[in-house]
């Protein structure tokens, strides 16, 4: 598979031991993390930058998550998360996001993280400079 033209951004992480559970995979909730730290660096580096925006009073937030676990992660495994960045609707928009075991790029995990920006009076709208990422 060809990430870079699957996907708009990939990046590449390590599981680490505590975020196993006793069966020695890593937890359901973890990749909840995976998926946000990630989603965070795209936004970055494509020069969204999450505090300032907060700072304006307006909020990215998560309003539905929807994760398919397909394999588990072990402690050492490398993988890698691939995100593309899509308009949902006038007032949402999704991520979405799967992670691939390395080197084999065994599938893990498919998600789609739907989410909007809150305004200061706390109401749906999506700010022109965000706009102009979602496809």
């Amino acid at each position: 598979m060809d990430m870079n033209s699957a996907y708009a951004f990939t990046h590449e992480l390590d599981v680490r031991d505590y975020e196993c559970d006793m069966q020695g995979i890593v937890n359901n909730s973890v990749y909840q993390n995976y998926l946000e730290h990630v989603r965070h660096v795209y936004l970055k580096q494509v020069g969204i930058d999450f505090a300032e925006y907060t700072r304006q009073g307006v909020n990215l937030v998560v309003v539905r998550a929807e994760l398919d676990y397909k394999y588990p992660l072990k402690s050492g495994d490398r993988f890698v998360v691939g995100l593309n960045f899509m308009r949902e609707s006038l007032l949402k928009f999704a991520f979405y996001q799967d992670i691939y075991r390395l080197p084999d790029m065994k599938p893990v995990l498919k998600a789609k993280i739907i989410g909007t920006a809150l305004n200061g009076r706390g109401r749906p709208e999506i700010p022109e400079e965000l706009a102009a990422y979602l496809s």
